[in-house]
């Protein structure tokens, strides 16, 4: 298995860190030590490994973001966290990450995020929604229930920055934030707490992309009323921007070494392959429920849409205009009424339109196969009824 233990780690037998069968085989003789309960490895000699250490520290060779989800939550769920403590090292293709609890179309521009190839995830802890790409650094700090202790894992962060460019003015905030020079926020935080584990993962912008971050992270639908998580727009910054010296691999590296200092382990750092199934039992199942419609929108709590629609026709510029009064539960139309002029269009065709959205998904090119199927034989009441389903779906991404 692609974990590493600290302490049974023999730095000649793993130069060439590249030999994967090699570190495969070895490394799932060391599971049992890790506390794992999965029970599908093969254990070696427990005089052959030693169990003293209390840590382990990873690093994530895999870039794909439902992957790297799939790999928290295996850990979560696979090794036992009142025996070990984790700390993982991840990092994504560009991403948007929205929290459990939040509503995708008010947190993104799902159309640009369409449009720019950027795909959309939704994770399994709480808090607001992030931008993620190879220049942005995720830490997870993996615990028992006990041990929760998100303020300590922040000082390791501002710890390390400090010590490696002692220049740079950062702090820990109130919300669990970390600004730099008290007003760019460079990092966010979100946690998970199960019975007896927990986990608190925050991103650390390094050299990221901040105009693909501001061009996707802003909503897509207008007139959305909802109990979801809302996030809390911050302007960001990026380290090297502020420390032009600070490079990637140094950045891992006093991160690590902090991690060891402030809580006194002596781990080292190792990669994991997230995308092998052979080490990580039932990950590909976990990845695929990530990546499916009904984990990323369908989990979105209950909203209603309540909006204004503009029917003006731009040729003979006739204004006019409609309300729009939808209730989405799971992703799904569960109610929609249209309040249309009735001299612009008749009642009857207002309502077919409006109901035969009711039990489609909340998306764009779905309804619109829907709206296709209410027809009109009159050409002037045709065109008025185009361009009420047009502005139907154009609140829809």
């Amino acid at each position: 298995m692609w974990i590493y233990e600290d302490a049974i780690l023999d730095s000649r037998r793993f130069e060439d860190a590249s030999s994967s069968v090699a570190v495969m085989s070895y490394i799932r003789g060391a599971w049992p030590l890790l506390g794992g309960r999965s029970g599908v490895c093969r254990c070696l000699h427990r005089n052959q490994l030693s169990s003293s250490s209390s840590s382990v520290v990873l690093q994530s060779r895999c870039t794909d973001v439902f992957q790297n989800l799939a790999l928290e939550d295996w850990i979560d769920a696979n090794v036992d966290l009142q025996q070990r403590s984790v700390l993982l090292l991840w990092r994504n293709h560009p991403a948007v990450v929205i929290g459990r609890h939040q509503n995708p179309w008010t947190e993104c521009d799902l159309t640009a995020v369409r449009r720019m190839g950027i795909p959309l995830a939704r994770r399994r802890s709480g808090g607001g929604t992030v931008f993620h790409d190879l220049g942005n650094l995720n830490l997870t700090f993996f615990t028992s229930k006990k041990a929760y202790d998100r303020k300590r894992n922040l000082k390791v962060i501002t710890d390390a920055l400090r010590s490696t460019a002692p220049g740079l003015d950062v702090h820990a905030t109130d919300r669990l934030d970390i600004l730099l020079n008290g007003r760019y926020k460079i990092s966010g935080t979100a946690s998970r707490l199960s019975r007896k584990s927990s986990y608190h993962h925050c991103t650390l912008l390094h050299s990221a992309d901040r105009s693909a971050l501001s061009t996707v992270l802003r909503p897509s639908c207008p007139g959305i009323v909802s109990n979801a998580t809302p996030s809390v727009p911050s302007p960001v910054a990026n380290l090297l921007d502020h420390a032009p010296m600070l490079q990637w691999e140094e950045l891992v590296d006093v991160l690590v070494r902090q991690y060891n200092t402030e809580f006194g382990f002596s781990a080292v750092s190792a990669f994991v392959d997230p995308a092998d199934e052979s080490a990580f039992p039932g990950i590909s199942r976990a990845a695929a429920e990530l990546r499916s419609w009904d984990w990323t929108f369908g989990k979105t709590p209950k909203f209603s849409v309540q909006t204004v629609l503009d029917l003006t026709d731009k040729e003979s510029a006739v204004r006019s205009s409609a309300h729009l009064n939808m209730e989405v539960k799971h992703g799904f139309v569960n109610s929609c009424k249209l309040f249309v002029p009735d001299d612009w269009l008749p009642p009857h065709l207002s309502a077919a339109l409006a109901n035969a959205l009711v039990g489609e998904r909340f998306c764009r090119r779905r309804a619109s196969v829907c709206v296709a199927a209410v027809v009109c034989d009159s050409g002037d009441l045709r065109g008025r009824l185009r361009r009420l389903s047009d502005a139907v779906l154009s609140v829809m991404s």
